[in-house]
């Protein structure tokens, strides 16, 4: 009988990817991969090490899945990722759940780590190679079947003060465009109709190899794929965004005019304590010629509210930036303070309390200005990607305007049979702070006829 391999994935789409790679690995090595827990003999949990908060749940996750070593099947947990990769002595040596540990340059080794806790070896910590060459593997597809994640670049050269992403995933490397190509490519033979573009930082791609930003190019590429009909680019910061790549964007018919820009905050002050390498004024001129070029590109950001020495007036010119821009989709984070970054010993660290609320009164100022967005699509026709059906009738997709998971949804009716993956042409009828409502638009008509 084939062994069970059970695996949790956590953080950012881009772990996503390296979980599907170890998925593939195990499956091509005679392993049988089960989505539930408790049918399987080994359990790995790829975790995120970002923010307090994920690891907060990544720990949890180990803690939860290890109990299936004592009321289930399972022999051993196995703790991967990011987390994995910085706290590898402190997990290995006060979680005796858990039978390894390894860092992010070690997901090539996995079978052989399986093998070994099987055959009798455990607490084994496989960690560091964290440059290690970035190239093609297979890999199995935890998305629904119509999309997927493409990692074109890993590590990051950027040295934000908040962040310890560097320190766990190396340095920024490129894959090579005939690479992401060929995989494109085998996607879209399995049927995947959007493409998304992961990399810690999108709008570097190429300058390592092609001693070039050459995100421009590879998506022309991309584009003349024979089934993708969506191409999405996420985490492309605001000063590597160039009038090319804006012009690319445009005149590009497959890619969704949606510009995922961390610009993490707007006070000069702040910036320049996060090491951010943009200014307010450069970040409002992106955004402007963005809009300029084209009037119907989505702006979706992050903003981190509490950064270290963030006076009230900091973040009330955050506040008026947020009123003024009105941002298409935006993530408001309190900073975690990470050890091992430099913000961690800046003084005039915010305290908790201060840095809830004002999270809150930004959420807040979002959440009437996705209602104001939202009212103004009613009456309004967009393509939309149908992702499943909600009851008999219901279906639920995205728009252009929407990335999976993290962005809104669209509940509509029809009779027909849809399946997903399907574009169906949708008119708004109602909305709601973080949804839409509609109908198939070729029903529209009958629809209101019978009302």
């Amino acid at each position: 009988m084939k062994l069970k391999v059970g695996m949790i994935s956590l953080g950012c789409d881009k772990n996503r990817v390296d979980a599907e790679t170890m998925l593939f690995e195990l499956k091509n090595n005679g392993f049988e991969i089960v989505n539930n827990e408790k049918d399987a003999d080994i359990i790995i949990v790829n975790t995120c090490g970002f923010i307090e908060s994920a690891k907060t749940e990544s720990i949890e996750t180990i803690l939860e899945m290890a109990q299936n070593k004592e009321n289930g099947k399972c022999k051993a947990v196995i703790a991967t990722g990011c987390m994995a990769e910085r706290y590898k002595e402190e997990l290995i040596n006060e979680m005796p759940e858990l039978d390894a540990v390894v860092g992010t340059g070690n997901y090539s080794n996995i079978v052989d780590i399986v093998n070994n806790i099987l055959n009798g070896k455990n607490k084994i910590v496989k960690v560091g190679n964290i440059d290690y060459n970035l190239e093609y593997k297979e890999r199995i597809l935890t998305t629904p079947m119509h999309f997927a994640y493409v990692k074109i670049a890993e590590g990051c050269n950027n040295n934000c003060s908040y962040c310890i992403i560097p320190k766990l995933r190396g340095k920024f490397r490129s894959r090579n465009i005939d690479s992401i190509v060929n995989e494109v490519k085998d996607l879209a033979n399995k049927g995947v109709k959007e493409i998304i573009l992961v990399a810690q930082d999108t709008t570097m791609y190429g300058i390592d190899i092609y001693k070039r930003k050459a995100l421009p190019e590879l998506i022309k590429e991309i584009e003349n794929v024979n089934g993708i009909e969506w191409i999405r680019i996420m985490y492309a910061y605001p000063e590597e965004i160039t009038d090319e790549l804006i012009e690319t964007i445009k005149n590009c018919k497959k890619v969704c005019h949606y510009f995922d820009m961390p610009i993490q905050h707007i006070s000069n002050n702040i910036l320049k304590a996060m090491n951010r390498r943009t200014t307010k004024e450069n970040i409002l001129e992106k955004i402007n010629k963005i809009k300029t070029s084209i009037p119907d590109a989505i702006i979706r950001t992050s903003l981190i509210v509490g950064f270290p020495g963030e006076t009230e007036e900091d973040f009330n010119e955050l506040v008026e930036f947020l009123k003024e821009f009105k941002l298409d989709r935006v993530g408001i984070f309190e900073y975690s303070q990470e050890e091992g970054t430099r913000a961690a010993e800046m003084e005039n660290q915010i305290p908790s309390e201060v840095k809830l609320k004002r999270k809150e009164i930004l959420m807040k100022i979002q959440s009437k200005i996705n209602k104001e967005k939202n009212n103004s699509s009613v009456g309004k026709e967009f393509i939309v990607m149908v992702e499943g059906q909600v009851d008999n009738g219901t279906y639920v997709g995205r728009t252009y305007a929407d990335a999976p998971e993290i962005d809104q949804l669209v509940y509509f009716k029809s009779t027909k049979k849809i399946k997903n993956g399907e574009f169906i042409k949708v008119k708004i009828t109602k909305a709601y702070n973080y949804d839409l409502i509609g109908v198939d638009s070729d029903e529209f008509g009958q629809q209101n006829n019978d009302n």
